[in-house]
């Protein structure tokens, strides 16, 4: 590892249930944002951006596609020597094979894993937010407050806090108190599940808390209570960016028509802080004479002989002639043919949308749409 000693591990085995049939077959990390990514982009490239090196991903639910996809480490950087992202789903071991019980117990299986890189810190992540976020600064934050534990914090309005667990602090950012979801919430400091530990602290604390069979074996629930409990020195580090929990079918459509706003703090073209994914094969985008395209992001492989407004399309979309596509995102290989119309959807990978088909609403809900063939 480099000079940060620094290790990172990324909690990815959510089942992502409120998605429905987005993850039906993949991992909610695997899901598609943005034109081009998938979710777990974002803490793979903000770890090689951040200069950690070392990436232990903790995979479970529909892994199969997830654990191929993040071993290509290439993909941020993270083949270099002594570098590397590495695959960690539950394993058998002597007392049989069973799944991870909680989001500690995910790390206290893999304290072996750890330990052959003996690092100082580690830095606990969760595989399905979108953001951008520079670690080693958390981790300067970290050094100076001489903490044991610091959380990044990030100030929610006053009336959704009690949607969020709430760190209580004094004047100098340690945290006192931990609410889970409060009803009348003491602060707006809305933990993001991101943490720095020092390595030996945590190792122990795992090791306890997993005798303790009442445990959730939970970071939220346990182990940081605990920390909190016993006096240790537990600090906020407050984030001041963009940041999204994509949990729903709203939130992941929210998320990607945050993309065409004139005032979008994430940035995806900004150069000094690459968000790294797979580079697909495909030819460039053809949008003809006939089509009109208003602000909207258009892939490569798209072809475009339709109407698109405020709208995010993947690669290899097809929008026919007379169809109209509005406030929508499109995921990779969707037809929509000839006359249809779509308003405020997400289309999943390889739909068809029949001729004259009309879907969506100009309020309400995000409709998904999953049928691989949907027709009048």
């Amino acid at each position: 590892m480099r000079q940060n000693n620094m290790l990172a591990m990324i909690l990815a085995g959510g089942r992502g249930t409120r998605l429905y049939d987005l993850t039906k077959k993949v991992a909610k990390p695997a899901v598609y944002y943005g034109g081009k990514y998938r979710i777990i982009d974002f803490p793979l490239s903000n770890c090689a951006n951040s200069n950690v090196d070392v990436v232990g991903v903790l995979t479970q639910y529909e892994s199969v596609f997830l654990n191929s996809y993040v071993a290509q480490d290439h993909r941020w950087g993270l083949d270099a020597k002594d570098s590397g992202v590495f695959v960690l789903p539950p394993r058998e071991k002597d007392s049989g094979f069973g799944l991870y019980r909680g989001t500690a117990d995910a790390i206290t299986q893999n304290i072996d894993f750890v330990d052959q890189y003996d690092p100082e810190y580690v830095l606990i992540l969760s595989g399905d937010h979108i953001y951008k976020m520079d670690y080693s600064k958390m981790l300067a934050h970290h050094k100076e407050k001489g903490a044991d534990v610091t959380i990044a914090v990030l100030e929610v309005p006053m009336s959704e806090a009690s949607r969020f667990g709430i760190m209580n602090t004094d004047d100098n950012d340690r945290i006192i108190e931990f609410e889970e979801k409060p009803p009348v919430p003491k602060s707006n400091l809305a933990s993001m599940g991101i943490y720095i530990f020092n390595w030996k602290l945590l190792r122990k604390a795992l090791i306890e808390d997993e005798k303790i069979e009442e445990s959730a074996h939970d970071f939220g629930k346990n182990i940081i209570p605990h920390f909190i409990d016993t006096g240790r020195n537990v600090f906020a580090w407050k984030f001041d960016g963009y940041w999204k929990d994509v949990g729903t079918i709203n939130s992941l459509w929210e998320a990607n028509m945050d993309l065409l706003d004139e005032k979008n703090r994430l940035d995806l073209a900004d150069n000094s802080w690459k968000i790294y994914t797979e580079d697909v094969a495909t030819t460039p985008q053809f949008i003809s004479d006939k089509a009109e395209v208003k602000h909207s992001f258009i892939n490569q492989g798209c072809v475009i002989d339709g109407n698109v407004e405020g709208s995010v399309l993947f690669t290899d979309v097809t929008v026919e002639e007379g169809a109209y596509v509005k406030d929508s995102v499109i995921m990779p290989n969707v037809v929509i043919e000839k006359g249809a119309r779509l308003e405020r959807v997400i289309v999943a990978e390889g739909v068809t949308i029949g001729e004259g088909v009309e879907l969506g609403a100009k309020d309400g809900d995000i409709q998904l749409i999953a049928k691989k063939k949907v027709t009048k």
